[in-house]
């Protein structure tokens, strides 16, 4: 069994998957779109990707307020989750995402990546991050 990390973007779609032994998450790649409300492509891609590598369930950082609330991201969020639940079947789990991307984009620059380059990987990054967190809690 393998678990799918998302972090889910106006323009990107960051996606991590972990090993079969679900330790350790693992960056795979962004999914860019061209448009905010264009998803047929990218569903089709996650979908693709769901069956290469036998993925049994989805974990999707969800992007909380600091204050615990839950603003217009959220519900982007929720409404990308729904449709992408309905069009695999597999279970859906929301992720506190606070956070990830700064995180990402700190590994990043403390490994040297110059800022230019960073965008093309802190989205998978951020993915990996959210999936890691909710692997560990599962230990």
């Amino acid at each position: 069994m393998r678990i799918m990390g998302l972090d889910y973007g106006d323009k990107t779609v960051g996606v991590a998957i972990s090993d079969e032994m679900l330790l350790i998450a693992q960056p795979v790649e962004t999914i860019k779109r061209e448009r905010i409300n264009k998803l047929r492509q990218t569903y089709a891609r996650i979908e693709f990707i769901i069956k290469e590598y036998y993925i049994e369930k989805i974990v999707i950082g969800l992007p909380l307020n600091m204050n615990n609330t839950e603003g217009e991201r959220c519900l982007k969020t929720r409404e990308f989750a729904k449709e992408l639940e309905r069009r695999t079947g597999i279970e859906i789990i929301f992720w506190d995402e606070r956070l990830t991307t700064y995180a990402a984009d700190s590994v990043l620059s403390a490994g040297g990546v110059c800022r230019k380059k960073r965008k093309e990987y802190i989205d998978k990054i951020a993915a990996s991050m959210i999936l890691q967190g909710y692997l560990d809690s599962l230990s």
